[in-house]
């Protein structure tokens, strides 16, 4: 049997070939972007914890230690603001993306 011209077998197979590394790329974004969301949201959370914790009267390490157990790698610094704490991080995520968050809490809180 002779292939008739024009015959379109195999052209769904190499389209999708073609769309593939498309597709992974736009998901791999789609799951970083995510992840970097997720991420963010965990810091702000702790550094929120962090400055009350610093305004009640904890010590640095005490606040420092409770951004690290939150999120890995996360650089803390604390400053005070008349009668604010205020407690701003920083922590990388993923493509070499660096999230930030800050939170101030009333100094003598409870």
């Amino acid at each position: 049997m002779r292939p008739r011209l024009g015959d379109d077998r195999g052209a769904v197979v190499a389209e999708f070939a073609v769309a593939l590394p498309a597709v992974v790329v736009v998901l791999v974004l789609g799951v970083g972007a995510l992840a970097g969301a997720s991420r963010q949201v965990r810091l702000q959370d702790a550094v929120a914890d962090a400055a009350r914790l610093s305004a009640r009267g904890e010590s640095d390490q005490r606040v420092r230690q409770a951004v690290a157990t939150t999120v890995d790698e996360a650089s803390v610094e604390i400053t005070s603001r008349g009668d604010l704490v205020c407690v701003s991080a920083s922590a990388p995520a993923l493509f070499g993306v660096r999230i930030t968050a800050a939170g101030c809490a009333l100094a003598g809180g409870l």
